[in-house]
């Protein structure tokens, strides 16, 4: 005697598997009320009630006996020894649902109207092909609720004969086999999930027990690793306001009189003041492709120059180290983002030179497969196969475990996989190193069709007039205030601050500001978005404006590029400073540059 005439799967699984049916038939029980209703509806009428009732109340009894033992095993699921019970008791119920439904077929198909034999015959297919999605995970279960159906269909189309029926009988018969067919593959299906599953589940448990201590690591990267951008942004901010104030105190302080001695410690000073801020930037970098405010903006531009401007700024610190900076002529014309390429070739050509010590690099751009291939050869170091992905992840540095800071922060390659992937398809980054030996890093770029530019827009006058304007700045950096007032009353300005909200409204009630240079974050969670617009509500008139801004934690970035208004980045360079706060200005009519 066979002790598992159905083929069930093991009790650990096949209780999954009932599991899985069991709650598909609780949500299936009033979908089939209604169903049975529906039917009744349709087809009853004088002649044939004193037979469709009794139908209806059998076909709902079987339903409600259905779902009573649905519930009852969710309720509380049998042992691994009791499911072959379960199954076997589920099969009887489901059998019964069969037979009411095939019994149907006998009771409404007359062979006198067509149209009615059709909606019975849809109705029946719909039980059946609904079912397999929740009975099908167990093919025994599902063939109880079919067999019988289809039986009792396929006989009485049989009997009622005609070419019509006859015709029905062969639809019937490819419709079975086709549920059938589908029943055994969404069978399977569940069957390979819950398997899966309990081998994860095994798996997970060996390593629970064997790797505790590794789990416990990783947990810390994964809690660290999130909470790293909200370090990063909350320290960089913090810096941010006294470089920026350093800088802007400088700039004032250099032009004034001072002995030699004074002049090269405040060339010092700035210089210093600058590689922090260079550090900075970096970082703010970093946080502008985490937040993913990097927009393109893409346009036709000739790649030579921008290899010439390479080439003359980063020769002298090749030249420094012994090493041959070359760069080959060309004459592509690219499709892309010149400012992100240039500071993605900055980024490549900065890191070549920190890693090779001999030999040179070599820049070059040449058409490769309909598309430029932009490359750095170095003769440097090379990198471990293993390493060539690793190198791509912020703050990861090769030969530097003493975290040399002019060797970098280790975010150059990060920022510059960041930037290829922000500029899309089909720009694609390329590494190709040998230990000892050197490596190309390559960056694929779209040719352009379309002519570049004729010519770039005239830089600014290196001395820029006096301004004559009233300008507000608001910040809650007393050190910052007072920089940026020495700074442009230096430039000519009528200048004013406050350090709050409601010191800036207040302000402008006795002193009507031309413009206003506001910090994004201010005390009290006030963000100069705000400020701007209180005071342009209460000035009833566009006023000018500027957002400074030292945070770099990504949903800040969203927020204040969300503005529309112009931000600038702490620590602000007093150039740039001057000429965005000469572009407002001369957006408003009413104020004025000499």
């Amino acid at each position: 005697m066979l002790r598992n005439p159905l083929r069930l799967a093991e009790e650990r699984i096949l209780a999954e598997q009932l599991r899985f049916i069991m709650e598909g038939l609780r949500i299936a029980f009033w979908p089939v009320v209604m169903a049975i209703l529906l039917m009744l509806s349709i087809l009853i009428d004088a002649h044939n009630a004193h037979i469709l009732v009794p139908w209806g109340v059998a076909g709902t009894v079987a339903n409600l006996n259905t779902g009573r033992l649905a519930r009852a095993f969710l309720r509380a699921p049998p042992t691994s020894q009791g499911a072959h019970r379960a199954v076997y008791s589920l099969m009887f119920a489901l059998t019964l649902e069969g037979l009411a439904w095939g019994a149907l077929a006998w009771i409404a198909l007359d062979g006198i109207n067509p149209g009615g034999s059709f909606v019975v015959l849809a109705v029946i297919a719909a039980m059946a092909g609904g079912a397999v999605s929740v009975q099908a995970a167990i093919p025994a279960v599902y063939i109880a609720l079919g067999l019988p159906m289809g039986v009792l269909v396929l006989a009485r189309l049989w009997y009622l004969g005609g070419d019509v029926h006859n015709g029905l009988t062969w639809l019937v018969l490819l419709f079975a086999v086709l549920v059938v067919g589908q029943a055994l593959r969404f069978s399977r299906t569940v069957l390979k999930s819950i398997e899966l599953r309990f081998e994860n589940e095994a798996l997970l448990g060996q390593l629970r027990e064997s790797t505790t201590q590794a789990d416990e690591s990783r947990q810390l990267a994964e809690t660290s690793n999130v909470a790293k951008s909200k370090f990063l942004a909350a320290a960089s901010h913090d810096l941010r306001q006294p470089v920026h104030a350093l800088g802007l105190f400088l700039d004032v302080l250099s032009r004034t009189e001072l002995s030699a001695v004074q002049r090269e410690l405040v060339t010092n000073a700035s210089a210093a003041g600058r590689a922090s801020a260079e550090m900075l930037e970096v970082l703010l970098d970093f946080s502008r492709i985490e937040a993913g405010v990097v927009e393109p903006h893409v346009q036709p531009f000739a790649v030579q120059p921008l290899l010439n401007r390479i080439e003359r700024e980063f020769a002298g610190q090749a030249d420094a180290k012994g090493l041959e900076y070359r760069s080959r002529e060309s004459d592509l014309v690219l499709a892309s983002d010149p400012a992100l390429v240039e500071f993605i070739l900055r980024n490549l050509v900065s890191n070549a030179i920190r890693y090779t010590a001999q030999g040179g690099l070599l820049v070059t751009c040449r058409l490769r497969d309909g598309q430029a291939m932009l490359a750095v050869h170095d003769t440097g170091i090379g990198i471990e196969a293993s390493q060539q992905r690793a190198v791509f992840r912020e703050f990861h540095q090769l030969g530097n475990p003493e975290r040399d800071r002019t060797k970098g922060l280790g975010l150059g390659l990060a920022i510059v996989d960041g930037l290829v992937r922000a500029l899309g398809p089909p720009h694609g980054l390329g590494l190709v190193s040998r230990p000892g030996r050197g490596s190309v890093f390559s960056v694929t770029l779209p040719i352009s069709e379309a002519p570049p530019p004729a010519s770039p827009k005239p830089a600014l006058d290196d001395n820029p007039p006096r301004l004559r304007a009233r300008v507000m700045v608001v910040d809650d950096d007393d050190a910052v205030r007072r920089g940026m007032v020495e700074l442009l009353r230096d430039w000519g300005c009528d200048c004013q601050a406050a350090g709050s909200l409601d010191e800036a409204l207040a302000l402008a009630r006795t002193w009507v500001p031309e413009a206003v240079v506001c910090d994004y974050r201010l005390r009290e969670h006030i963000t100069g978005v705000e400020v701007i617009a209180a005071l342009r509500a209460q000035l009833m008139c566009p006023l000018p404006a500027l957002l400074i801004s030292g945070d770099t934690a990504p949903q800040r970035l969203r927020e204040a590029v969300g503005s529309g208004l112009p931000l600038l980045h702490k620590p602000v360079s007093p150039g740039l400073l001057y000429r965005e706060l000469v572009t407002v200005l001369m957006s408003d009519p009413a104020s004025s540059t000499p």
